[in-house]
């Protein structure tokens, strides 16, 4: 990932109201095109200058070929408020998160938990985040879906490893239950990924609980009933369990590794 500092200037006289609608429009236009990454954004006024750091899943993110519709539009927006487009400085490589996919994977699934920011979407040679602009529009000109999933799915992990109320509980059944509002939105998102790259795409499903290790490892695939679902060999030293028909990724319990 890398960190770049945007500028907005004026070019007329603006209100500081009018400025921070523009500039926040813009900023969530681009995340939900995923060309930024992050959920808050800490816009500053300074020497007569809007200026914001962001994080990027690569140096180009904010490229002009990227731009959803809805970027596009937030750019004109700033011209309304009297800003001009930004200027973007380069600061550097963020040396405390993932460096982005660059190969075309031969597989691909939405894996993420509550301490990733990145991309949903991974490559399954790899595991690195494939930035979503780099994939065609999921729905509506961009992938706004994908990041509400993506956002739902980690609050939920974060209930869960927080263990600390009942709410724990529904939030770990939204993670590892075939038949959950979670599971089905992000599975219909797969298959759409899927079809719009053509790659096979697969969901990741959470797996804690369980008897014992042995029964773990005669556990179904929980979606169709296949019982041959079980790896030999862990994929990416993560994943036990693979169903072809399913689509679906797994664990052995991480109550009995």
């Amino acid at each position: 990932m890398h960190v770049v500092e945007l500028r907005f200037e004026c070019f007329d006289n603006t209100t500081i109201t009018a400025a921070e609608r523009a500039i926040n429009g813009l900023l969530e236009a681009y995340r939900a095109n995923g060309q930024v990454l992050g959920r808050e954004f800490a816009v500053a006024f300074n020497e007569g200058e809007f200026r914001v750091r962001l994080l990027l899943p690569e140096k180009s993110s904010l490229a002009k070929r990227f731009n959803s519709p809805w970027v596009n539009y937030a750019l004109e927006e700033l011209t309304q408020a009297k800003l001009l487009h930004p200027r973007e400085k380069y600061i550097g490589q963020d040396i405390n998160s993932e460096v982005s996919s660059t190969e075309t994977p031969s597989w691909q699934l939405l894996y993420t938990s509550y301490v990733h920011m990145c991309s949903p979407l991974r490559n399954g040679d790899t595991l690195q985040p494939i930035p979503l602009y780099q994939i065609p529009a999921t729905f509506n000109g961009d992938h706004k879906r994908v990041i509400k999933w993506q956002t739902e799915w980690q609050a939920c992990d974060e209930l869960q490893m927080a263990a600390a109320t009942k709410a724990e509980f529904a939030a770990l059944d939204e993670l590892s239950q075939c038949d959950s509002d979670l599971f089905r939105r992000g599975w219909d998102l797969r298959g759409r990924i899927e079809y719009l790259t053509k790659i096979p795409t697969y969901y990741y499903l959470y797996r804690v609980g369980g008897e014992s290790l042995a029964a773990e490892q005669q556990r179904p695939c929980p979606r169709c009933g296949n019982t041959h679902w079980l790896l030999e060999t862990p994929l990416l030293d993560l994943f036990h369990f693979r169903c072809d028909n399913c689509r679906i990724v797994s664990n052995i319990s991480w109550d009995h590794l």
